[in-house]
Parts: C-alpha cells; sequence; structure tokens
C-alpha cells in the first residue's frame, strides 16, 4: 500500500541498488534494479521499501513511483539517482545511473539541412536517402501532390 508523499511530510529518501541476472545462469546479462526506500524508518530492505524507480519517468502506463512523487517525480528520480552516483564506488553501477540520467534527459529537436536551400527544419521522418528536402522546396520540387 503506498501513501502519498504530502508537502509537508520530509522522509530520508534514498536508493537501494540490487544487481540480478535474469536467468540463473551466468552467461545472461547483469541487470539492476532500483528500490526507493525511505532511511528513516528502517535501515534493513525490505521494511523500507517505497516503490521501485522506473528506467523511465514519462511512460504510457503511470508507475507506483509517479504515483506516489506526483508532479515532482522527474526532479525527486534526478536528485536520487544523483546522490546515488555520488555514493557509489561500483562502475558498473556508476554507468548504469549514467544511463539512467541521460534517460530522464528530454530529447534535442533533431535538424537537419536541406539539401537544395541549405535551411535547417525537422523532418517529418529522415529518409535514408541523401537527399531531405524542406517543405518549401519539396512544393518547388514535385508540386503540391496529395
Amino acid at each position: 500500500m503506498f501513501i502519498p508523499v504530502q508537502g509537508y511530510l520530509t522522509l530520508d529518501i534514498g536508493l537501494q541498488i540490487f544487481e540480478y541476472y535474469e536467468d540463473e545462469n551466468s552467461i545472461s546479462k547483469k541487470k539492476f534494479r532500483f528500490a526507493v526506500v525511505d532511511q528513516s524508518k528502517s535501515k534493513s530492505y525490505p521494511s523500507n521499501f517505497i516503490c521501485i524507480l522506473p528506467a523511465k519517468i514519462c511512460g504510457k502506463t503511470e508507475s507506483a513511483f509517479t504515483k506516489v512523487f506526483k508532479d515532482k517525480s522527474l526532479e525527486q528520480a534526478k536528485s536520487l539517482l544523483k546522490k546515488a552516483y555520488n555514493k557509489e564506488d561500483d562502475s558498473e553501477i556508476k554507468a548504469e545511473i549514467e544511463r539512467r540520467l541521460k534517460l530522464l534527459e528530454p530529447k534535442a529537436v533533431d535538424q537537419i539541412k536541406c539539401s537544395s536551400c541549405g535551411k535547417l527544419f525537422q523532418p517529418k521522418r529522415i529518409r535514408k536517402f541523401k537527399n531531405n528536402f524542406c517543405e518549401e522546396c519539396m512544393k518547388k520540387r514535385f508540386g503540391n501532390q496529395p
């Protein structure tokens, strides 16, 4: 049962990181699970468990993390990951934290140069061909086709 965090309530929240393998054999890739814990409640897991930190905050389905932290979930996730990065010594875990921080950053708008006029524009889709034309050049070149 998750209790919503209220504005006046301050918790000592941190991350506890667990390594695991999907299979029992050691050939499979090592994965990490990030548990959000309340360190003021108890020092031992799972009694201090709040929820799992998802890899992507903005998704189609609402995670338990976003239900708990609501509008502050993105800032809270970044601060938890940065705090964990500073405390961590293991290079594999640091690399995973960096990867998750990059996933939380907004994607930059890709712009390409028009092959005809040289103007920068955002394509509706990036073509595999070398020629990418802006809308004006497409209209000039091919006319208004349905």
